[in-house]
């Protein structure tokens, strides 16, 4: 495989990203929303996506390009002995629940990132967070698994290839801290 054809691969993905325009713009909005009435915003994922996770967090807590207040965001993928208690007590797939149901209240927003829109511990973790009436948001690949029939809104990455839709979801990602930034007053 050349890097010709995957800078192409990776091309075609961010051309398929337009369409998502609606979608990503609705999702700012209601970001914005929810921080502006004092609530956060949950990240969380597996592997790559867990990174994912912890890399818009902190682009939202600590900032983006422009110096203004921290967002209320936080990454469930980042506590090692929250998660390995809560692996080794419960299960893997439930890894992220009780962080859930300790730290949100309604008004807040789970974002639960998986290429493949079928990771057993996103899915239970949107679940739990709908049982808490926090609005839930999935980023997946193109199918949408089975998180595209049960998180309130499932934004797909128009590729099957993991690395191109773990690239769809962070320069999505990007684009929401830019969207924040652009109605922040700045701070000094």
């Amino acid at each position: 495989m050349s890097f010709k054809s995957t800078l192409a691969r990776h091309q075609s993905m961010i051309e398929g990203l337009f369409t998502l325009e609606p979608q990503v713009t609705a999702l700012i909005e209601r970001i914005k929303q929810c921080l502006d009435n004092g609530n956060k915003v949950f990240f969380f994922g597996n592997g790559g996506s867990a990174s994912d996770a912890q890399h818009l967090a902190a682009e939202f807590v600590v900032r983006y390009h422009k110096e203004r207040r921290a967002y209320a965001a936080i990454a469930l993928t980042t506590d090692t002995s929250i998660l390995t208690a809560h692996g080794n007590d419960y299960s893997f797939d439930s890894i992220f629940d009780r962080q859930i149901e300790a730290l949100s209240k309604p008004g807040d927003i789970a974002i639960g990132l998986s290429t493949s829109g079928n990771s057993a511990n996103v899915i239970s973790g949107i679940k739990t967070a709908q049982k808490y009436d926090v609005w839930t948001c999935a980023f997946t690949g193109e199918d949408g698994g089975q998180l595209k029939h049960i998180a309130d809104d499932c934004i797909r990455v128009p590729s099957t290839e993991t690395a191109r839709v773990q690239e769809g979801h962070i320069l999505i990602g990007h684009w929401l801290c830019e969207a924040l930034d652009e109605d922040s007053p700045a701070i000094s």
